[in-house]
């Protein structure tokens, strides 16, 4: 820190350092708890507003996230679901047991074609997972040519008699989900061959070309994504990881929204625990594919907390508070910071699961901290990532410290400039004393948004939708080729230049 509680920085706008894929500001929906029955499909007959099932208000919440990508239909759920359940007239689709979360009937009415109408009703692109944990190779290779065929097979053919002629664009596709764990208890070695044989039958028909992501590993486990690589890599185009911010234990998560200020810096420690990860995983990834070929998927990511009181535990709903927004601007500051490796991300999970973007209770819509997060940066989405170096600080307690902001800067195709800042210390204010090189206009032009608020718990309910919302921010002074902005504590701040 430089001059008690001002931060030094500079911005060289003419100096590009990679590109932010769209995708990295993508979205996960599993058919866990209330996310998909409920959360977006109601159906045509619903009270609801809705579009052939799908309902309104969160269709045009997410909407105006510019949702890049979706994926569906798990998580844990992808490796015991049978896609030829979820097909025909919905009336005698098979029903199932969803074994993995709560114990309750899946009637399977949310399915391909459901899916696949939600994603062109989004304007985003599919990433679904096939079944490898209990699914057999044929299975999997028929999903691919029901969707994606154009000529005269039996899977094409069953696709038309189910009222859709033409193929869907498919461009995304995992083989398996967490098969060090819930997809299957599998060794690395054994899922790179498994890998190696499912893929070969995942195939490109037509002009529609197979993105195919492999099942990478659980935060720290570094050898899974060694032997994937070294055993799998050259069949892959993407490697997943997945991590969990989680201030408790897997046992005992914590509350989302009673915590103390020490469980406020365990998360952020937490949350920046990404960065090390991405680093790590991305130093492997170099020994086999330096010429980083192979995406850095990172499909499942988020906080995750205990439930909240009297729900379903096995529906891991949780509220969502500003302490999850910092976590969710911190983690997307990470992924541009390795946009060279990192090619999409699917934060969990869009409506009512763990970090939402949404809550919905009945006919009633709440937009969370996160989903604002998302909605104030999606102006980085495929934007060119600045040179941008600031001073991080130091935020202490208890004898420990971790950076006290991140920042990040994008310019977008019609060449305005964004600058976005994550302040992590919830006790006190910070100057960000910033000199701008390489700003072509003499005179640019300066606005900004903030999402902060004055208690570290604030959340937003049915009955107070707007605790938490973003704001004009105008606590900044640009003096020629310096750019000075005050954060208050605990906020997140998007500057235009």
């Amino acid at each position: 820190m430089t001059n008690g509680n001002v931060l030094k920085g500079s911005l060289c706008a003419d100096v590009e350092t990679g590109i932010v894929n769209r995708n990295i500001y993508g979205h996960f929906a599993e058919h866990l708890g209330r996310c998909i029955y409920e959360g977006i499909w109601v159906g045509e007959q619903s009270a609801i507003p809705n579009t052939n099932g799908i309902r309104n208000d969160v269709l045009e919440a997410l909407r105006a996230l510019s949702i890049p990508v979706l994926r569906w239909p798990g998580g844990c759920f992808a490796d015991e679901y049978h896609w030829m359940d979820g097909i025909g007239p919905r009336e005698e689709r098979k029903r199932m047991v969803n074994t993995h979360w709560g114990g309750v009937v899946e009637n399977n009415h949310f399915g391909t074609h459901e899916f696949m109408m939600l994603c062109e009703l989004l304007g985003c692109e599919p990433y679904i997972c096939g079944n490898v944990g209990s699914g057999t190779v044929r299975e999997m290779s028929e999903w691919v040519e029901y969707m994606t065929f154009d000529g005269e097979s039996p899977m094409a053919d069953l696709r038309r008699r189910n009222g859709r002629s033409e193929p869907w664009k498919l461009t995304y596709f995992g083989v398996g989900n967490e098969n060090w764990g819930c997809g299957g208890n599998m060794r690395p070695e054994y899922y790179a061959d498994l890998y190696r044989q499912y893929q070969t039958y995942v195939r490109n028909y037509g002009e529609n070309k197979i993105y195919k992501i492999s099942g990478g590993a659980p935060d720290a486990r570094y050898e899974w994504t060694e032997v994937l690589m070294q055993q799998a890599g050259a069949y892959m185009d993407g490697l997943s990881l997945h991590y969990y911010t989680i201030p408790g234990t897997w046992a005992e998560k914590g509350s989302a929204t009673e915590f103390t200020q020490d469980e406020w810096f365990l998360t952020m420690k937490k949350a920046l625990f990404m960065e090390e990860l991405l680093r790590n995983h991305g130093a492997i990834m170099d020994k086999y594919d330096p010429g980083k070929r192979v995406g850095l998927i990172i499909d499942e990511w988020g906080t995750w907390f205990d439930v909240e009181p009297g729900t379903n535990p096995g529906f891991l709903y949780q509220q969502n508070t500003l302490r999850d927004a910092l976590v969710a601007g911190v983690t997307l500051h990470s992924f541009h910071d390795h946009c060279d490796r990192v090619q999409m991300a699917n934060i969990a999970q869009t409506v009512n699961v763990l970090q939402a973007m949404v809550l919905t209770e009945g006919e009633k819509m709440v937009l969370t901290p996160t989903y604002h997060v998302f909605e104030m940066f999606k102006v980085h989405q495929d934007a060119k990532r600045l040179s941008l170096d600031v001073e991080a600080g130091e935020f202490e307690r208890n004898g420990e410290s971790i950076r006290r902001v991140t920042v990040s800067a994008t310019r977008n195709a019609s060449g305005t400039v964004h600058v976005s800042f994550c302040h992590l210390d919830d006790t006190a204010p910070v100057t960000l004393d910033i000199e701008l090189n390489g700003v072509t206009n003499d005179d640019p032009r300066v606005s900004g948004r903030i999402l902060t608020a004055a208690q570290r718990n604030a959340h937003n309910t049915f009955t107070s939708p707007d605790a938490v919302a973003p704001k004009p921010f105008r606590d900044f002074v640009r003096i020629q080729n310096r750019l000075s902005v005050t954060l208050p504590p605990m906020s997140v701040v998007v500057l235009e230049i």
